[in-house]
């Protein structure tokens, strides 16, 4: 259903696609192979409030990019000691992943592009606009978030930062990501590892055909 709300961008080359791991890898791997485009990943982690971690204070991305959640905080009234110990463990656990998933591969360049960043599905939205900034610092030409399925307003509020957003599905009451899956098992590190792998095969068959 994503895929097909995005065939505007397919044959393109100008597009890359960017999935958010680890959940949002094996989606963006779909909309890759639909697109014809390029796919790497891009690395954010959610700040989880201590003692609370499924609650999401904000998130950091590759380059160095912090998000906080401004409402959250206010309402919280999380120490700023808290906040950079929470931000220094996930630092530790970005840089774990970027280096399991690409190894010494570099990141694909993305100036002067079209981005698409892939997640599974937007629930408070800190990690994709986390991405958005981070990749906005890069240079693109366009950014577009996608996903499958998001909360009404979080989709809305993404307009915000980003040149397009495609939300396949908004439904209401939304509460979860993970209730309009059939399967939401965990994705591990090392299903990234093949999806990327397998989808730089096909790329570079479909480049020598």
């Amino acid at each position: 259903m994503l895929a097909d709300r995005l065939r505007d961008y397919a044959g393109r080359d100008d597009v890359v696609v960017l999935g958010l791991p680890r959940g949002g890898v094996p989606v963006a791997y779909e909309v890759a192979r639909v697109l014809n485009a390029p796919l790497d990943v891009f690395v954010v982690r959610k700040l989880g409030l201590p003692g609370h971690p499924e609650f999401a204070m904000g998130a950091i991305a590759s380059g160095g990019v912090r998000v906080l959640n401004d409402e959250a905080m206010r309402q919280i009234h999380v120490p700023p000691s808290a906040v950079e110990a929470v931000a220094r463990a996930e630092q530790l656990e970005l840089e774990r992943r970027e280096r399991a998933y690409r190894g010494t591969r570099p990141a694909i360049a993305v100036e002067g592009r079209t981005v698409i960043l892939v997640d599974d599905g937007l629930a408070t939205g800190s990690t994709m606009r986390a991405a958005v900034l981070a990749i906005r610092r890069r240079l693109p030409s366009h950014i577009v978030v996608a996903v499958p399925v998001g909360a009404r307003e979080t989709c809305r509020a993404m307009d915000e930062v980003a040149d397009e957003v495609v939300c396949a599905r908004m439904p209401e009451p939304f509460s979860a990501v993970g209730l309009w899956y059939e399967n939401f098992d965990q994705t591990s590190d090392e299903e990234v590892r093949h999806l990327l792998a397998a989808s730089a095969a096909a790329t570079r068959v479909k480049r020598s055909a």
